[in-house]
């Protein structure tokens, strides 16, 4: 005799009923709904109305290309589009063996890419750039699907993407005497800049607060003291503080045949801010991790060094995700301060334009590109954020 297989309840519920169930439960709830709905739906109009019919996107238009990259030499731009190629060929490859959370960043990065191709087309600077924008986007995918169907060591593409920033560094600026030629840190500007400052303070500051983070909770008074300190003292300041200090005051300390350009100052600044920050976050996270494991770790014969690196940093790592992405993400629209000491970033440069007579009354405009651009990147990196702590089980047991 056999018995019948009955399938689960359905619990899904259907729009009207969530509506019902969220929205509209009651007479006060079903009134401060059509409210709020009717002055969200009057809101948009407005701003609908405003984008549609008054503001002036030319402006933004004709000045793309300064929005994008500066005062980067417009017969060297190449230079980005294959600095783009080489971030998308190893975002597809890391889709592709990391799974779902590489994956949001890999179609981030793709959208992105196709919607500045997009815009391009709108603006003066030519058709070359449109279809490199759009052959970058596609390569993300074709490289992913290669990547599915092959083997591909993770540490090897570890080694990649830690080549892969001081290789763009070296592609962007060049050399005197080589088919590459310099270009100044200083004509550097717009999303460039700005995703290159974000980039660098994001790559050095996490490694540099994890080691300060360990070093508060050395045994080694020395070291906890000059950790602690550090960490104290870049907290006690802002950031503006730090960046003029770096652009000002470090220079004065260099040795005569030393020069720092104005954004490696700028860049070490940031990191030094960040990496105190980071140091605080990695702490909390090593402090929530139970005793009874190092203890175990050490009747097991481990050292403090083995104990550190297989059993309490990826444990503390994974339950700050949040805390260090929340700070990634300030750190991303902390870079708009670099303009007080003369770097034209994605804002810096809203400004220049601003000051443009044909630019005159378009505040708003220019404003609100700049508001969606760091929205898109601020939201990609959130979202990313969350298909990690999913992946990794964050907040689960």
């Amino acid at each position: 005799m056999t018995s019948e297989t009955l399938r689960p309840p359905n619990v899904s519920v259907g729009p009207i009923a969530w509506l019902r169930a969220n929205l509209f439960s009651g007479p006060i709830n079903s009134l401060v709904t059509i409210l709020i709905g009717a002055a969200l739906g009057w809101i948009l109009l407005q701003i609908g109305t405003w984008a549609l019919t008054e503001a002036r996107w030319s402006v933004v238009s004709n000045n793309l290309r300064l929005f994008l990259v500066g005062q980067y030499p417009g017969d060297q731009v190449w230079r980005i589009w294959l600095s783009m190629a080489i971030l998308s060929v190893l975002a597809g490859v890391s889709a592709g063996v990391y799974g779902q959370a590489a994956r949001t960043m890999a179609a981030t990065l793709s959208a992105i890419q196709l919607m500045i191709g997009v815009l391009i087309l709108v603006s003066p600077i030519g058709i070359v750039g449109v279809l490199a924008y759009i052959a970058n986007a596609a390569a993300v995918w074709v490289v992913f699907a290669l990547a599915v169907r092959i083997t591909v060591p993770r540490r090897v593409l570890l080694y990649a993407w830690m080549a892969s920033l001081p290789i763009t560094f070296l592609l962007l600026s060049g050399f005197e005497g080589t088919p590459l030629p310099s270009v100044s840190t200083n004509v550097w500007g717009g999303l460039l800049l700005t995703v290159l400052l974000a980039v660098v303070g994001i790559i050095l500051a996490f490694p540099l607060g994890v080691v300060l983070a360990l070093g508060r909770r050395s045994e080694l008074p020395v070291v906890r003291i000059l950790s602690t300190g550090y960490i104290e003292l870049i907290r006690g300041v802002p950031l503006v503080t730090i960046l003029f200090m770096a652009d000002i005051i470090l220079p004065l300390f260099l040795p005569g045949e030393w020069r720092l350009d104005r954004v490696a100052r700028a860049m070490g600044g940031i990191t030094l801010f960040s990496a105190a920050y980071v140091a605080e976050n990695v702490r909390g996270g090593l402090q929530a991790i139970p005793t009874g494991q190092i203890e175990a770790a050490n009747a097991l014969g481990l050292g403090g060094v083995q104990t550190n690196l297989f059993i309490v940093l990826p444990q503390a790592l994974r339950a700050v995700i949040p805390a260090n992405v929340g700070l990634f993400i300030s750190l991303l629209k902390d870079t708009t301060l670099v303009t007080i000491i003369g770097l034209l970033d994605l804002l810096g440069i809203g400004r220049a334009v601003l000051a443009q007579s044909d630019s005159f009354g378009a505040n708003l405009e220019i404003y609100a590109f700049i508001a969606g651009v760091f929205f898109v990147l601020s939201y990609a990196m959130s979202q990313a954020s969350y298909r990690l702590e999913r992946a990794l089980g964050v907040g689960t047991r």
